[in-house]
């Protein structure tokens, strides 16, 4: 895809800077970017998109063709225009590791930048942020309900857009599914890539069998065969009639997907006919309409499924589409700033979030402190840019999964729950109220 315009934002945010820079308003600014409340179908998050965020830090200009645009479209005078051509990211970024689960109010991004371009930012920023990490936080759930068995995200078709499908992709690959069907994830991140067959490919043959033999012979490796087009249980012998020619030509059946019906009435004939035909090694993929819930259905009856392909409930996260994510400014030319809005007050200040791990190996407490604090526990937000480069090499798809995956297994289990979780809630520091009274003391209201 496409690097994001600079235009890719919000009327104000320009509108902002060119009132920051006729006013000298270019100071250091300290933003971050955090959720204040879960949504009640979470009993955690886990932060995606920072590698794309950084992406965009980095690349951030404004090109000609925007810059003339600017000055046509009638909002702007040529002057502003001429300065937003210098423009670029020059800050400081401090961030959660990709696949870290964390809490409401913890920072999962913080900025440190002179004003303007640390204003100029908020949009995309929450809008790369907040989409990936909904997604991680949604695969996680499945991840957890899925129990060890295969996951494949299926949902590109129905998902909000091009990036979205890409995106979701990747995140669902974080939080601990096998791949994805959507191809372009693997050309850009390395995502596994699995696919089947569509039951057009077996509408179009005259036979249903011959339909089989032909997908077989021409995409034999990790070979799955779609059979509930028109009736399963004649699929599925035909499928077993067929296997001793097809391992004759070195062809193995891996599994067979079922994708619509009851799918725990259908798997279970399929395993019954498979088995009684010693055809144990042939798995059973279930897809259609699937999530968290109807997954961990299946697994708590014993349905026989070796994997699960989830799609359209996964990608637009179906339960809980949004996230109530904000991008606040918390300190300006070295003084603290707060917002006091009821149920949206902030707490000022660059913060840092200290976690504590009980005997059990599982998170026991989180502590919100200032950053300079020194508070038992790890500290979760990282320096992972210095003016406007990053510090280090970006860690491999791999390595962010393998760290996801320990995040997940220290979890307290009211938080893993998929009916009625209950979020850990962050304790807030001494220091940290302190700096709140003094920044309420310090504005004028």
């Amino acid at each position: 895809m496409e690097p994001s315009t600079a235009l890719l934002t919000d009327l104000y945010q320009l509108t902002m800077l060119d009132a920051y820079r006729q006013s000298g308003m270019t100071s250091p600014a300290v933003f971050e970017l955090f959720v204040r409340r879960l949504p009640p179908e979470r009993g955690y998050l886990m932060a995606a998109g920072l590698e794309q965020a950084l992406e965009y830090l980095e690349n951030l200009r404004f090109s000609w063709s925007e810059l003339e645009w600017l000055a046509d479209c009638g909002h702007f005078d040529q002057q502003f225009v001429d300065w937003l051509a210098d423009l670029k990211f020059t800050g400081d970024v401090w961030g959660l590791r990709e696949g870290e689960v964390f809490f409401a109010n913890e920072p999962i991004l913080r900025v440190e930048a002179p004003l303007p371009q640390a204003q100029l930012v908020e949009s995309r920023l929450i809008n790369i942020v907040h989409f990936q990490t909904l997604l991680a936080s949604k695969a996680a759930r499945v991840v957890m309900a899925a129990g060890g068995r295969t996951l494949v995200d299926f949902g590109m078709r129905r998902a909000h857009g091009a990036e979205a499908a890409l995106w979701a992709a990747r995140a669902s690959y974080i939080a601990g599914f096998d791949g994805s069907a959507t191809v372009e994830a693997a050309r850009q991140f390395g995502v596994p890539i699995f696919g089947t067959m569509a039951h057009s490919f077996i509408q179009a043959h005259d036979s249903e069998s011959q339909a089989f033999l032909d997908f077989a012979r021409a995409r034999p490796e990790g070979l799955v065969l779609l059979i509930d087009t028109y009736d399963v249980e004649s699929a599925v012998r035909k499928v077993i009639e067929m296997t001793p020619l097809l391992e004759s030509e070195g062809i193995v059946v891996r599994a067979l997907r079922l994708d619509s019906g009851d799918l725990a009435a259908g798997s279970r004939l399929i395993r019954r006919l498979l088995d009684e035909a010693g055809r144990r090694e042939i798995g059973i993929f279930l897809s259609g309409d699937l999530d968290e819930h109807k997954v961990a259905e299946v697994c708590a009856a014993g349905v026989p499924a070796t994997g699960f392909g989830v799609g359209t409930r996964l990608d637009v996260s179906a339960d809980a589409p949004s996230l109530d994510i904000a991008y606040k400014l918390q300190a300006y030319a070295g003084s603290p700033r707060r917002k006091r809005s009821p149920g949206k007050a902030t707490w000022p200040g660059a913060k840092q979030v200290f976690r504590e791990i009980g005997a059990d190996g599982r998170i026991g407490r989180d502590t919100i402190g200032c950053d300079g604090e020194a508070l038992p526990g790890r500290r979760l937000v990282e320096m992972v840019m210095s003016a406007g480069h990053r510090i280090d090499d970006s860690p491999s798809l791999g390595e962010v999964r393998a760290h996801a995956a320990d995040c997940l297994a220290s979890l307290p289990e009211r938080c893993r729950s998929l009916d009625d979780p209950s979020a850990l809630t962050a304790m807030v520091s001494e220091d940290l109220r302190r700096l709140a009274d003094e920044a309420d003391a310090s504005v004028q209201s």
